[in-house]
C-alpha cells in the first residue's frame, strides 16, 4: 500500500554554484505564469516495493556523494531511529534528508514507515501540482494567488510549504488507517530537509533537530540551529494542548522534561508536542502539522547535521559542529559524532540507559573524501569502508553489537531477550507483512534518563468527568 509516483532521474537544469542564486524557475516542476515545456514523470516509477533499488538513496550506515549517515542502538531496547539521504530527489540538484525517532511499542516500525513513505508523498504532491498546473493553465495552489504573486523565490517557498503540509497530513492519515501498524500509543518525530541549489526547505515535528555549521566573517566555525525542538512547554504548544483538554507537566524526578498527559489518566506522558502517530493524544492537542522554514544558503555554510535527541541530550550545537568539522574524513563524521555522544552518555549519565542515536551529515559543497584525504590520515578507502561494513563490535558489557542496521532492527543477546521479552526477528521495511501478535516492549522499563513515553494509558469503560 502507500504512494506510487514517478520522477525524472535527471534534470536538464544547471544547478550552478552554491554562491550563486539558482533560479527557482529552473526547477523540475513549473511555476505559475511561466512558459515551460510540458514535462512528464514517466522515466521510472517509484513504489514502496522497489525503494531499495532506487539509486542514490541510502538509509543504512554509510556514505553517498555528499553525505554520511550513522545510527547506533542505545540501551533501551530495539533501535527506534531511522534516517535517509536521497540524492537526485526529483531532479539532479535536489537532495532529501531526514531523521525519524520512533517511540512506543511499535515506534521502530513507525519510524521506518515514515522514512520510506514520506518522501514518496512529497514526490506525489509535486506531481499533483504539476498536473494541476498543466491542466489549469498555471493556476497556483488552490487558486491562492495572493501568496504566489511576487518573486520566483516566494512562489517556490509557497509551493514547498504547501507540499510539506499536505505530505505530513497524508502521512499521519495513512498511519491512522494502517491495518497492521498500531499507532495509538506509538509514533515518531521527523526532521526533514530538501536542498535544491542554494535553497534549503525544512519541515519538522517533535524534538529531532537540524543544525548547520557555517563560517563567520573571521573564518571561525559557528553553529546555527535551523529547527526548534517542539516540546510541550513552548508557550503556543502548551496553550494549544491545554485548550484541547490535554495536560502538560513534568514528573518530580525529571523536572526538566515537560510531558503531555491525557485529561483522565496519568499517561502516556509524551515528551513532545507534535508527532506522527500517538493517536491517543491527537484529540488532546498533539498534532502532526509541521513547522516549515526556508533558508538561502551561502558560501559560508559548510554542512548540515540532522540528529535524533539521543545526540542533542548530551552534546550542544557547538560541540556537534566542532566534532563534525574536525572529523579526519567526511565519510567518518556521522560515526564519530555518534561515538562522541555514546561517550558523553557514559560520562554524564552513568546510571542511565543510553538513547538511540541517528545522524545525517550533509556537506553543502557537494564533495566527499578523495583517496588523498584518506592517505593524509593514514587510512585507505577500504579501511573506512570496513568501519561502515556492519561487522559486529564489542561493547563495554562484552556483548557483540551490530552498528550497521540494514533494516533498522538489532538482534539482542540471549540475556537481553530473556529480560525484555520476545520481539519480532526481522523487519524487511514493509510493515504490511509484520505480525500483529502482541509484543512486550522494554522502552519504559529500567533506569533511564528520558523516555518519550512514561506509561501506556489504561482505558476503562468509565472515565472521570473532565
Amino acid at each position: 500500500m502507500g504512494c506510487c509516483v514517478s520522477t525524472r532521474s535527471r534534470s536538464t537544469c544547471s544547478s550552478g554554484s552554491r554562491g550563486e542564486a539558482v533560479s527557482p524557475l529552473c526547477f523540475e516542476i513549473g511555476f505559475c505564469g511561466t512558459q515551460r515545456t510540458k514535462r512528464t514523470f514517466s522515466d521510472h516509477v517509484i513504489t514502496l516495493q522497489n525503494l531499495p533499488s532506487v539509486p542514490n538513496r541510502i538509509f543504512t550506515n554509510g556514505k553517498s556523494r555528499t553525505s554520511c549517515i550513522f545510527t547506533q542502538q542505545g540501551r533501551k531496547g530495539i533501535n527506534q531511529d531511522a534516517m535517509i539521504v536521497w540524492e537526485d530527489f526529483m531532479s539532479e540538484d535536489v537532495t532529501f534528508c531526514g531523521v525519524f525517532d520512533g517511540h512506543g511499542p511499535q515506534g521502530h516500525l513507525v519510524a521506518c514507515k515514515v522514512r520510506d513513505a514520506l518522501p514518496l508523498k512529497l514526490l506525489s504532491s509535486m506531481h499533483s501540482y504539476q498536473s494541476r498546473q498543466n491542466g489549469s493553465g498555471g493556476a497556483c495552489l488552490k487558486g491562492d494567488l495572493k501568496k504566489s504573486d511576487g518573486s520566483p523565490e516566494d512562489r517556490l517557498n509557497c509551493l514547498w510549504k504547501e507540499t510539506f503540509m499536505k505530505s505530513y497530513k497524508a502521512m499521519d492519515k495513512e498511519l491512522r488507517s494502517h491495518p497492521n501498524l498500531d499507532c495509538f500509543c506509538s509514533g515518531s518525530t521527523a526532521v526533514t530537509i530538501v536542498k535544491q541549489g542554494n535553497n534549503l526547505f525544512m519541515g519538522y515535528i517533535g524534538d529531532s533537530r537540524a543544525v548547520m555549521g557555517s563560517k563567520d566573517s573571521n573564518g571561525s566555525m559557528v553553529a546555527i540551529q535551523l529547527t526548534v525542538d517542539l516540546k510541550p512547554d513552548l508557550p503556543r504548544e502548551a496553550e494549544r494542548i491545554k485548550k484541547c483538554k490535554g495536560r502538560v507537566f513534568a514528573l518530580q524526578d525529571e523536572p526538566e522534561v515537560p510531558r503531555v498527559w491525557l485529561p483522565f489518566d496519568d499517561a502516556p506522558g509524551l515528551a513532545m508536542a507534535r508527532a506522527f502517530g500517538d493517536f491517543c493524544l491527537k484529540e488532546y492537542g498533539v498534532i502532526s502539522i509541521p513547522e516549515f522554514s526556508h533558508r538561502l544558503l551561502t558560501e559560508r555554510d559548510q554542512f548540515i547535521v540532522l540528529a535524533s535527541d539521543g545526540v542533542w541530550d548530551v552534546l550542544s550545537n557547538e560541540e556537534v559542529v566542532e566534532i563534525v568539522s574536525l572529523a579526519p574524513t567526511r565519510s567518518s563524521a556521522a560515526r564519530i559524532l555518534v561515538d562522541s555522544a555514546a561517550r558523553e552518555w557514559k560520562l554524564k549519565y552513568p546510571t542511565s540507559k543510553m538513547d538511540d542515536c541517528a545522524v545525517v551529515c550533509l556537506f553543502l559543497d557537494g564533495k566527499m573524501d578523495t583517496e588523498s584525504d584518506y592517505e593524509e590520515q593514514g587510512l585507505s578507502s577500504a579501511t573506512v569502508q570496513s568501519n561502515h561494513s556492519g561487522n559486529a563490535i564489542e561493547t563495554d558489557d562484552g556483548q557483540k553489537s551490530e552498528l550497521y542496521l540494514p533494516r533498522n532492527f538489532t538482534v539482542r543477546s540471549s540475556e537481553e531477550s530473556d529480560s525484555y521479552g520476545r520481539l519480532a526477528a526481522e523487519f524487511e521495511g514493509n510493515v504490511d507483512a509484520v505480525s500483529t501478535e502482541d509484543q512486550n516492549w522494554s522502552g519504559l522499563e529500567g533506569v533511564t534518563r528520558v523516555n518519550s513515553l512514561v506509561q501506556l494509558p489504561r482505558f476503562s469503560e468509565e472515565r472521570p468527568n473532565p
